[in-house]
């Protein structure tokens, strides 16, 4: 019973190391193409710096999917503050200008991560 039970939970260990790795792939990729469509753009939307976005936009294909293997996340969640998510997700806001307050409370953000 013991070793079915460590079988099962290698089972889900597996697949979230494979989810992980997929979402990893499908992250890089997008930034990647972000990154080579327009840099600053893509540095705003990702919250990256040049150095990195440059770091990114030299990755080749081998090399992106030799990264996204990690067992790692490597994106991150960019609403790591709990006030600022909640006020973001207010109901009753209009949406477009919802849309207005994320957008400058990310830009305060990575002008902070810059400093």
């Amino acid at each position: 019973m013991q070793i079915l039970k460590e079988q099962e939970r290698n089972v889900i260990d597996t697949g979230t190391a494979n989810d992980i790795g997929d979402l990893n792939l499908a992250y890089l990729l997008l930034a990647k193409r972000l990154v080579t469509e327009d840099i600053a753009l893509a540095m705003y939307r990702l919250g990256m710096s040049r150095e990195l976005a440059d770091l990114l936009g030299s990755l080749s294909l081998s090399q992106i999917v030799k990264l996204a293997g990690s067992s790692l996340l490597l994106c991150r969640f960019r609403f790591d503050d709990h006030p600022m998510l909640s006020a973001l997700t207010l109901e009753g806001k209009n949406p477009a200008l919802q849309q207005a307050h994320a957008a400058i409370l990310l830009s305060g953000q990575q002008l902070e991560a810059v400093r």
